[in-house]
């Protein structure tokens, strides 16, 4: 029986690798020296690997920015607009992909299924050649083998890879397909496996998660092909899989000829039973029984259980790992030393993980007095917290209860409402606005950390963050944008100070994770029922819209988000928690509305991540998030605006249900994709109005005024002007003022010329 995991973080424990990259990118530190800081990373986490008594550490799970996009350079598979040699990419030909230049816009970046990992979408042709590269990996392996470890190679699988990617829309060929490049590309992966082969490993991981999604036929049909061709070479094949059930593909993966299957038991438990009966004797079967996405320690007993009863049937062709990648989980929960003992006590992170899949291992197989004591302990730890006070109120289980349906709609329909609006705000046709955020300095982020360690009082932080607010209205009246915001200085994240606000929530000290490349969000943990003491917004709100006489927009996460970027509770169902916290939202908004804020955006990024894999499990998360949505924003007057603001998705499958949240105004992200998604609104005839992006605020380049004059005269295309709002993509907090300032004027001269061009047709129809 082995033990091991799908992967393990890759910024470190203090997030070294975030700081070197961004020293980088700014030429504060040489590429040698970023290096040589992930070398030194990727040699710490093996060693943890192998200290804890995994039986294998997994390589090539480490990545500079994002795996999707090393699979990209490992393949060949780089895009000819950046003009690169794909023979040799450089490293700031890297980070080009995956951030943009002078020339080039930066690769698409979306979610990681229903994760909040974002990855870089590679960029495919109908005539795509792919080629090996596979110096990074093997050098890895060199790396590994030196510090005496026992190295499992990882790899997106070829399925996978072209199925997460983007095929060229600009090829007219109808018969164009990214299935169809398979046969080009299983050679490249069969030679990559026989140079990995090379470097004495027996096992190679290769990760094929889409199989855990509603898959079209021929890409189910197309498995078989897969696996005879990556079990060709000498190297025994682990198929991982994970986020979902993958029952239906258990018949073709047990006529296969890979070695083994790895299976998610925490997402999908009713799995196990099926596989450990119908999967062959020969193959081994890898259990996923400890939670790579969530940091709630694992129920030890339970999950002994679990394992015994495999292992009975499968003997030592049973392996016990981690769901998925602790890519997902923060670093080690060694490093938090303010969590209540009720609570630190249940919790693990992924360096805990690592002793959790090793202690169920033991227990099954060497059943010592050490390791009962671990399970022993578990148990107490879990009973304690369940019977911690602060765990179940019943005032907030109460006004879950009494949410009646109608509490979740607006009063008038929009065409009413937006009459009502028009007369109060009286705004130009293209509306502007930025999405939330404003560049967050050095000294505003130490001013906030001097406040959190008392080192700089209530007062003096006050006078501090009311200073960069009427900077930041005073920059925004000079650009003469229509809608304004505060800015956010005050706010760390945009989940983590709400919920440091609310009743029920826990935070970290160091609980980072990576979101994308060097971003890292600290998400905040639900451990209760989450209340609203006191207002979170109102004050600083109302400071703003005190500084000018253009509408101030209140600036809220909504419920869903809070939801999906926390690690929540799993005693209750996910739908209960996503209640409590929109009834606390409830009363921020009508807080905000009786203050005079007449603009108010209740940001729901996370709606689309947070759609259940399954097809048939849908909607029913749909109508509970559009509910929540409602039940939060729509109890406002009509000549009150309500905003949303969603991040990159692929909006057309969940059209009517965006509509039905009646949001008066939606901002998306859809820079990268040219406006791509925005075909969709304009096919559904979405009713409301929209404001599409048109300038990509993840990457420092400063996009010029005929760019997105370009990109909002393709919104028209599918979106009555009327309708149209314009935006960046998203906020502007990761931004630079240096940056900020010229793309906004840009954004502003841009919205110029297309309103003088519509005032001009108007006038020619009025002749």
């Amino acid at each position: 029986m082995k033990a091991h995991i799908l992967g393990y973080p890759r910024i470190g424990a203090q997030r070294e690798l975030k700081f070197a990259s961004e020293q980088f990118w700014k030429g504060d530190l040489t590429l040698a020296e970023l290096q040589q800081v992930a070398k030194q990373l990727r040699g710490q986490h093996w060693l943890a690997q192998k200290s804890a008594g995994l039986d294998y550490v997994s390589v090539g799970d480490f990545s500079l920015y994002d795996q999707v996009l090393d699979h990209a350079v490992l393949l060949g598979a780089i895009p000819a607009r950046f003009g690169f040699d794909t023979t040799q990419i450089e490293a700031e030909q890297y980070f080009a992909l995956a951030r943009g230049n002078a020339a080039q816009p930066a690769l698409e970046m979306t979610k990681w299924f229903d994760t909040n990992y974002h990855y870089l979408v590679p960029e495919l042709s109908p005539e795509q050649q792919f080629s090996a590269h596979p110096e990074q990996i093997l050098a890895h392996l060199d790396e590994a083998l030196l510090w005496g470890c026992k190295a499992k190679p990882v790899l997106l699988g070829p399925l996978s890879f072209l199925y997460l990617s983007k095929l060229d829309t600009q090829v007219d060929d109808p018969s164009a397909s990214k299935l169809a490049l398979l046969d080009r590309l299983l050679p490249v992966y069969v030679e990559i496996l026989h140079a990995i082969e090379t470097k004495g490993v027996s096992w190679v991981q290769i990760d094929e998660p889409i199989l855990a999604l509603d898959l079209p036929t021929e890409w189910r049909d197309a498995l078989p092909k897969v696996l005879a061709n990556l079990s060709s070479t000498p190297l025994k094949i682990l198929l991982a899989t994970y986020f979902e059930n993958i029952e239906q593909h258990l018949p073709a993966l047990a006529s296969s000829p890979v070695a083994g299957v790895h299976i998610d038991a925490v997402r999908a438990a009713e799995q196990v039973a099926p596989f450990v009966r119908d999967l062959p004797a020969h193959q081994v079967l890898s259990l996923g029984v400890v939670n790579g996405r969530n940091i709630w320690a694992n129920d030890l007993s339970k999950s002994v259980t679990v394992v015994q009863s495999a292992r009975a049937q499968r003997g030592e062709n049973l392996w016990v790992g981690s769901s998925c990648s602790l890519l997902h989980s923060p670093f080690d929960l060694a490093n938090e030393t303010a969590l209540a003992p009720e609570l630190k006590g249940v919790l693990a992170f992924a360096r805990q993980k690592l002793d959790e899949i090793v202690t169920l291992k033991k227990a099954v197989t060497l059943a010592d007095d050490s390791t009962q004591q671990v399970i022993a302990q578990n148990a107490a730890n879990w009973q304690t917290y369940r019977a911690w006070s602060e765990v179940n109120r019943a005032d907030v289980r109460a006004a879950v209860a009494q949410i009646q349906p109608d509490d979740a709609l607006r009063n008038t329909p929009f065409a009413q409402r937006i009459q009502a609006q028009n007369e109060r705000f009286q705004l130009p046709l293209l509306p502007t606005t930025t999405i939330g955020s404003f560049p967050q300095t050095g000294e505003i982020r130490r001013i906030r950390a001097a406040f959190k360690k008392g080192a700089v009082n209530q007062p003096q932080y006050e006078v501090a963050m009311k200073a960069e607010i009427t900077r930041v209205i005073h920059e925004q009246e000079r650009l003469g944008l229509d809608v304004l915001v505060h800015g956010e200085a005050e706010r760390n994240d945009m989940v983590e100070y709400f919920g440091e606000q609310l009743d029920g929530y826990a935070f970290t000290q160091n609980g980072w994770v990576q979101s994308y490349g060097s971003r890292c969000v600290k998400p905040p943990i639900i451990y209760g029922d989450v209340a609203r003491p006191q207002a979170m917004t109102v004050a600083w709100s109302s400071f703003a819209q005190s500084l000018t006489q253009r509408p101030v927009k209140g600036m809220l996460t909504g419920p869903v988000t809070m939801l999906q970027w926390s690690f929540v509770r799993e005693d209750l169902p996910r739908h209960e928690v996503m209640l409590q916290i929109a009834l606390a939202l409830r009363s921020e908004v009508l807080d905000l509305e009786a203050a005079g804020i007449g603009i108010i955006q209740i940001d729901e990024p996370a709606l689309r991540e947070g759609l259940p894999l399954k097809r048939s499990d849908w909607q029913r998360y749909l109508d509970n998030a559009v509910f929540a949505f409602g039940i939060a924003g729509n109890a406002v007057r009509d000549h009150t605006q309500i905003h949303t603001h969603m991040c990159y998705s692929e909006f057309g499958d969940i059209l009517p249900e965006i509509a039905k949240m009646d949001a008066d105004v939606i901002s998306i992200e859809t820079s990268r994709s040219r406006m791509e998604l925005l075909d969709d609104f304009g096919t559904f005839a979405y009713p409301n109005q929209i404001g599409p992006g048109v300038y990509d605020i993840h990457s420092p380049r400063i996009p010029s005024t005929d760019e997105m004059v370009e990109l909002m005269h393709k919104a028209t295309q599918v979106i009555p002007v009327q309708q149209l709002w314009v935006n960046p993509d998203c906020g502007l907090k990761t931004r630079s003022w240096a940056e900020t300032l010229p793309a906004l004027s840009n954004l502003m001269a841009a919205t110029q010329t297309l309103r003088a061009q519509y005032a001009s047709a108007a006038t020619r129809s009025a002749q």
